[in-house]
């Protein structure tokens, strides 16, 4: 996943737990990236009008960060259920994040289609 979505993702699915901002260490360690290279990216974002970054607190994501990120994040829970119910990887939170902007829409319409709905969806990142 490139810089900028993975980011976003991670911003996207700690901001659904807890309460914004989202602290710098918390973002480094999901996308296992060091602290520097997070608050550089953080700032990047947030000239691009993604983010809301105060350092030392955490970032927010914007209007149109959440946009972009909620898109990011319909295709990571579809991976993270197809990852985990029909492939039964270990590591399935970890390779959804990887892979959920490289999947075009019309594969993840397809993928929402195939799978079971089971209403375990929305909490399939709390397992």
């Amino acid at each position: 996943m490139t810089g900028a979505a993975q980011y976003l993702l991670a911003l996207c699915v700690a901001e659904r737990g807890n309460p914004a901002p989202i602290a710098p260490g918390e973002i480094a360690e999901t996308v296992d990236r060091s602290a520097a290279a997070t608050t550089e990216m953080l700032q990047r974002l947030e000239d691009r009008g993604l983010v809301t970054y105060e350092p030392y607190k955490g970032a927010t994501l914007t209007t149109d960060g959440r946009e972009t990120a909620e898109e990011l994040y319909e295709t990571y829970i579809l991976l993270l259920q197809f990852f985990r119910d029909v492939l039964e990887l270990d590591d399935y939170e970890d390779e959804a994040r990887k892979l959920a902007e490289n999947i075009s829409p019309v594969v993840a319409k397809r993928l929402a289609a195939t799978l079971p709905l089971n209403g375990d969806i929305a909490s399939a990142n709390d397992s």
